[in-house]
């Protein structure tokens, strides 16, 4: 599992252990770590072209030790000073070690093979200062691979927010834990591929953001016993569709039934088209209260004004609520609710929950989930190219896979029916949405394989994932 924790606390960790070590020491192994990644980039150090960006914080000292380290080896090192003052330590070191000082910061930048962005550390707030605009532009365009260091300048490590210019980095190199913003959008798309180094924090175990992997995903998966029944394995209903969308219907239906319940009960109006495609499912005309005996139910899918949304929020069961569900969903009821809630809003649905512009959603990811957390207490799955399950009274989770081809008509129908099979085969909302956003991410990377992708695909491509899951 990758951990990631705010700044404040990374912070706290750092000074406890510099009171540890000798002066230095700590920033020493930061600068090792990050010479380390260079290295591997750059392939060949010797006669390697490298420039420095070079900010007043530590994380520009950590790039001029860095920088020495690479000079020692052979590279040809220039720093490019931006801030008021540098790490005079870290200046002495590169000089000593046979680099220099950029008397043109352009005419450096236009011969480099590999820049290290050590302009501003995770303390930064509101993009980048003016004077750092146009060499970071420069740094962009010159065709060199750029290295942040710890985080790419002008990004919010606690929130993921890019209030300004920053600095698009091809890898980062970040120290001791994940900070959030490498996680979560829009930062995580200025970090590229993100390299943790281990300097020896001791941090909390509790952690302020947490993405799962193939074992602890695997850990949560269901597995039938050897006395298992349909409905020790688990009934999912599933509420969705209508006359103008019976697909929705279908898509839920295939994606609860590729989740592993023992059976699928349908209620709405779509029978026919539900029972074409997937003759195994119990088809009813509703209303959900009369259908028969559920673990869990699914609502809102294709839904349009059709009834049912308020009779499954009545039942006594685990419930997801995704869609046509979701519109006007009065917080009272769902914070009434005994039972587990689990919300899928997208972007612009979570927007509507929450009275604000979607572009505020989504340039406020973690704001807006908690918020939503909060106002339901409900776990609350906000999907988008960072999905992320909030859920009260713990860390929130960040999904690692998925793929921009998932932006298609019915993925989140598909979402939507494995969720509800997960909750009614006994994961708690916030696995059950953790386990679903990660299975159904691998399985648009698996469905897509760099091409377009429809819905209809997804399915046998989540049987295939609960597969490599299991396996790896």
């Amino acid at each position: 599992m990758r951990t990631a924790h705010r700044v404040e606390t990374v912070r706290a960790a750092e000074a406890e252990l510099m009171a540890k070590l000798p002066e230095g020491a700590l920033m020493q192994r930061a600068a090792a770590g990050l010479a380390a990644a260079c290295a591997g980039l750059l392939g060949r150090v010797y006669g390697a072209r490298v420039v420095l960006l070079v900010g007043s914080g530590d994380n520009g000292g950590d790039a001029l030790y860095a920088g020495a380290r690479l000079a020692r080896r052979g590279a040809g090192v220039a720093a490019v000073l931006l801030g008021s003052r540098a790490h005079q330590d870290g200046l002495a070191a590169l000089r000593r070690a046979g680099g220099r000082v950029a008397d043109d910061p352009y005419e450096a930048l236009a011969a480099a093979d590999l820049v290290l962005d050590g302009i501003t550390g995770i303390g930064g707030r509101g993009g980048l200062r003016p004077d750092a605009v146009p060499v970071a532009r420069a740094a962009r365009g010159c065709g060199a691979a750029v290295v942040a260091v710890d985080l790419p300048s002008g990004v919010d490590a606690d929130t993921g927010e890019v209030a300004g210019e920053a600095l698009r980095a091809d890898a980062t190199v970040t120290f001791g834990t994940y900070k959030p913003g490498l996680l979560v959008d829009p930062a995580r798309e200025y970090a590229g591929a993100v390299r943790l180094v281990d300097i020896g924090l001791g941090l909390p175990s509790v952690p302020e953001l947490e993405a799962l992997q193939h074992a602890d995903v695997a850990r949560l998966l269901p597995v039938p016993g050897a006395a298992s029944d349909k409905y020790r394995r688990g009934v999912v209903g599933v509420v969705a569709g209508s006359a103008r969308y019976p697909g929705a219907a279908v898509l839920a239906v295939a994606g609860a039934l590729a989740g592993g319940a023992g059976a699928v009960r349908y209620v709405g109006t779509a029978g026919q088209q539900v029972l074409a495609a997937h003759p195994e499912v119990l088809a009813h005309a509703g209303p959900p209260e009369r259908a028969g005996r559920v673990q869990a139910w699914v609502v809102g899918p294709g839904l349009g004004d059709d009834p049912g949304v308020a009779a499954v929020l009545a039942a006594p069961v685990p419930v997801l609520v995704d869609a046509d569900g979701l519109r006007d969903l009065p917080a009272a009821t769902v914070r009434s609710r005994t039972a587990p809630t689990l919300l899928t809003p997208h972007a612009g649905e979570a927007a509507a929950l929450l009275g604000v512009e979607r572009a505020e959603v989504e340039a406020r990811r973690l704001e807006a989930v908690r918020e939503l957390v909060g106002r339901y207490g409900a776990t609350v799955l906000l999907k988008g190219s960072t999905t992320l399950i909030g859920s009260p009274s713990e860390p929130v989770r960040v999904n690692p896979t998925g793929t921009a081809w998932l932006a298609t008509a019915g993925s989140g129908d598909v979402l939507s029916g494995l969720g509800g099979a997960l909750l009614a085969g006994g994961l708690s909302a916030r696995d059950a949405g953790t386990v679903a956003a990660y299975l159904h991410g691998l399985a648009g990377r698996t469905a897509a394989a760099a091409a377009p992708l429809s819905a209809s695909a997804l399915p046998s491509g989540i049987r295939q994932s609960w597969r490599d899951v299991t396996e790896a």
